[in-house]
């Protein structure tokens, strides 16, 4: 992903709630945060409002997040099919109290399908 054109789907800091007793962030959380940065890549790149996931093919923790960090989720889109999206999320987390030091923390591929507003399978951009 280059540099000028990342644009976050999500940026937030990581609060007391999100850390578990050794003080980092619950890998449930930040797959939370994964799932909904890559929605709204699919979104954004399909311009079709309603999604679900079907799969997280893989996830992988590079490096722990920790309370304070400025954490962002960037997303790219892989692949598009007929009702399918794929969009890989990268997380990088911007150490609190020491700015400037920007670490990749977890990237994962993730798998939307498209749906209606009665959660049927539809065409991307479709009805």
């Amino acid at each position: 992903m280059s540099e000028q054109k990342r644009d976050a789907a999500i940026r937030l800091t990581m609060m007391p709630r999100d850390t578990n007793a050794h003080g980092t962030v619950f890998g449930g959380v930040v797959l939370s945060y994964i799932d909904v940065a890559g929605a709204v890549g699919a979104v954004r790149h399909t311009k079709h409002d309603r999604f679900v996931t079907v799969a997280m093919k893989e996830v992988i923790f590079h490096e722990p997040v920790f309370m304070g960090d400025l954490v962002s989720f960037y997303v790219e889109t892989i692949k598009v099919g007929n009702t399918s999206i794929t969009v890989h999320v990268v997380v990088e987390a911007e150490r609190f109290g020491n700015q400037m030091q920007k670490v990749i923390v977890t990237e994962a591929e993730v798998v939307y399908v498209a749906i209606n507003q009665f959660r049927e399978k539809v065409k991307i951009g479709g009805e």
